[in-house]
């Protein structure tokens, strides 16, 4: 774990918040393959959950950062190669995650939210144990078992058919009046009692133990000869389905009540509830059961009742908006706060780590943890506030750890009674502990921040990590060693100080024969010419890539590739960004006559101008290229200020120029596919009050059908859809000449589609 995985959240920068991603995209996809395709987890779940929430909360306050390897749009890993392949017709997606009581709240009031539903409008779940085993698809074709599949990464799974069909729980053939065709979709688990006696008679033999029921469950299944399979006590649960010619209910609980009908072991645990209290009521009684349950559960899976209402939420990219899981929640302990070291983030930030003595919590030894920032250690909220009744942390305190799902692990008070006599409270430094510069901390801010910015190493080696890192440009063979390295290195013919002294590596190496890479320790012949060809191979880095590595303040992975679809090219995008010319004030407001609720709606999707910088200079008033790139949907005045920020900017144009210089030449964009829909490759804006629909389901079923969604009209907007209350930007539509359409011509459009 790197010290910047203890810092919380909301302490995070942009440019740390990109770091954290791609640690936690490298991690996930690790622990992943590791559970999914190897059945060796090296982690407990509780870990892994709150690597998957800090991951999840990162994005959701940097939402312009998400990666195009998100965890947060993958599910499982990889198939592996000993099975063949099987295709899902309908992805195995997973859910997403809830820790605490007030998030089932919150996702009570997302799912009335999106379907326009009122507080007392009827609305019914089901709740069911979390099943903690292996995910699996059984396809049934007029009645007959023909394939069982492994959830794998999602869209592919293994097949395993010969083994599912050892396990008595799972009927070889339907009864008469099942679908012609349908997938029956659970979880394939092992007993406790059974997984016992299983490990029991492995020590024996001499054999290798499980782990836990889980791991004894997928290993048992993933045998090549389905006789070994056959001698370990499988079990299944049914819960959902997949690709079916017809559904046999009409509601989530009806339909797994005809799975028990048909012969499949269904949970009995499962039931309705129409409220948010009724919700947590049925998570209360399942947790206070679980110990006596006789398999192993994590959670509690909510899901809407009513078919009809799940296909109107849909999906996100790796999960499905009408159903979640309660997990139930982390463990704590106790141990020492040996010392308190400061790390320096590629900001400058002045991050507190915690040294402790090694500590167990849910079954993983804790070394290190996050506190956070100066005011959190004296004892202070955010608002100054008391937090821990005012108490403060010091070096020799018992201190309890969490690890839960939004940091890991975190410091959450002190033992007060255990304080050694005669302790001082500490003192946060004011230099930083990398350069000796001096260390600030603004109005407003939590964070302190070294002010050494360039002369500082620990800000300019991270800079350089985060333009290879993977989801920049990803060299190959430019690690955080071989960064460092180059960085501190004071021969010029080695030295990376900038970007593109990268590109400038082999050239300036050749110049030098007395002073050669291959003849350090470490790197030699083949390993320099590997290093050489991944360099020359990113000479032409994707578009997106190329712009997400430069580093500019709020532009993430989502908002690069944002910025690319829509300019085409490099030189489309610096001339925009140059052009560009912002307004003095915000161009939708309800000051302009655009409605209340429609300006409030713009600007949370723009982004919280309140949070931005309060001494934002003046400006000229906005020009068409303004316009132009604060319409694209999802950039926003923010995203947008920071772009043009940055190409504003003398040093930041020399630094791609330098790049363009030396060799790189960043590739266009690829166009987007376009499908058959009419509304296929235009851009698209909503104004005005929706009433058959809510707007994020008329954006979401848009961008389904093709359509790029904006948040402004501009002279490149092809249609808008305008309800009751439109206000400036229907105006703007009639003056470009866009076509604009009611919501029942919109319905009327898409129809069937």
């Amino acid at each position: 774990m790197t010290d910047l995985a203890l810092r919380p959240v909301d302490d995070l920068t942009a440019e740390e918040a990109a770091e954290e991603l791609a640690r936690l995209a490298r991690e996930l996809a690790y622990h992943d393959a590791r559970y999914h395709g190897e059945d060796a987890p090296e982690i407990t779940d509780a870990d892994y959950d709150a690597l998957k929430a800090r991951n999840a909360a990162i994005e959701v306050r940097f939402p312009e950062l998400i990666r195009g390897d998100s965890p947060s749009g993958k599910v499982g890993a990889a198939p592996s190669a000993a099975f063949s392949a099987v295709t899902h017709k309908k992805p195995m997606l997973s859910l997403d995650n809830l820790f605490a009581d007030p998030d089932v709240g919150d996702f009570v009031t997302s799912i009335r939210r999106f379907l326009g539903l009122g507080v007392d409008d009827p609305l019914v779940f089901t709740a069911e144990p979390k099943i903690d085993g292996l995910s699996m698809s059984l396809l049934y074709e007029d009645g007959k078992l023909v394939t069982a599949a492994t959830r794998g990464d999602g869209s592919t799974g293994e097949n395993v058919t010969a083994n599912i069909r050892t396990i008595a729980e799972i009927p070889d053939r339907l009864p008469e009046g099942a679908p012609a065709r349908i997938e029956i979709r659970g979880e394939v688990y092992m007993a406790r009692a059974d997984f016992l006696a299983l490990n029991a008679r492995m020590a024996e033999s001499g054999g290798k133990l499980f782990a836990n029921p889980r791991n004894a469950a997928a290993g048992s299944l993933r045998q090549i000869d389905p006789k070994i399979t056959a001698s370990r006590p499988l079990r299944f649960f049914a819960y959902a389905w997949g690709e079916a010619s017809e559904v046999p209910a009409a509601t989530q609980f009806d339909v797994v009540q005809q799975f028990a009908a048909w012969g499949f072991k269904v949970n009995d645990r499962m039931t309705r509830c129409a409220s948010v209290e009724e919700l947590l009521a049925a998570y209360r009684a399942i947790e206070a059961d679980r110990a006596r349950l006789d398999y192993d559960i994590d959670g509690v899976v909510y899901k809407v009742d009513r078919l009809d209402l799940q296909a109107r939420l849909g999906f996100r990219s790796r999960s499905p908006r009408w159903a979640t899981a309660h997990k139930f929640p982390a463990e704590r302990a106790t141990t020492i706060l040996n010392d308190i070291e400061i790390q320096v983030g590629r900001t400058g930030s002045l991050t507190p780590v915690a040294r402790l003595e090694p500590v167990t919590v849910g079954g993983v030894v804790v070394t290190n943890a996050t506190l956070h920032n100066e005011d959190y250690i004296a004892g202070r909220g955010q608002n100054g506030q008391p937090i821990r009744d005012g108490r403060d942390i010091r070096i020799g305190d018992t201190v309890i750890v969490q690890r839960a799902g939004d940091v890991i692990p975190q410091i959450v008070d002190i033992v007060p009674e255990k304080r050694p006599e005669g302790s001082e409270a500490y003192v946060f430094p004011t230099t930083c502990p990398a350069c000796g510069s001096h260390a600030v901390r603004e109005d407003g801010e939590v964070v302190r921040r070294c002010t050494g910015g360039l002369i500082c190493p620990a800000q300019a080696v991270e800079r350089l990590r985060h333009f290879v890192s993977r989801g920049a440009l990803d060299i190959e063979g430019l690690g955080e060693k071989q960064i460092a390295f180059f960085f501190e290195h004071p021969d010029p013919a080695f030295a990376i100080r900038s970007p593109a002294d990268i590109f400038t590596l082999e050239e300036r190496q050749k110049a030098s024969p007395l002073a050669r890479l291959e003849n350090v320790d470490g790197f030699g012949k083949t390993s320099v010419a590997k290093l050489y060809a991944a360099i020359n191979d990113r000479r032409a880095p994707p578009l997106a890539r190329f712009v997400f590595g430069l580093g500019i303040r709020h532009v993430g992975e989502t908002n690069a590739k944002r910025l690319a679809r829509h300019y085409g090219s490099f030189a489309a995008l610096q001339a925009g960004a140059e052009a560009a010319v912002p307004p003095q004030r915000r161009v939708a407001s309800a000051a302009e006559g655009e409605e209340p609720a429609e300006a409030a709606n713009d600007a949370a999707a723009e982004g919280n101008e309140a949070t931005a910088a309060p001494k934002r200079r003046e400006r000229d008033k906005g020009n068409e290229a303004w316009q132009d790139l604060v319409g694209i949907e999802g950039i926003g005045e923010v995203v947008a200020e920071a772009v043009v920020d940055f190409f504003a900017e003398p040093h930041n144009r020399d630094a791609v120029a330098a790049l363009l210089e030396a060799g790189v030449a960043p590739a266009d964009a690829e166009a987007p596919v376009v499908t058959a829909s009419p509304v296929a490759g235009k851009t698209v804006v909503f104004t005005g009050s929706l009433e058959k629909m809510t707007r994020d389901e008329a954006k979401a079923t848009a961008e389904r059908l093709g359509a790029k969604v904006s948040g402004s009209v501009s002279k490149k907007t092809d249609l808008v859809v305008a309800g009751p209350g439109a206000g400036s930007k229907l105006a703007k539509a009639t003056e470009f000449g866009v076509e604009v359409i009611d919501e029942d011509a919109w319905l009327e459009r898409i129809r069937g589609l």
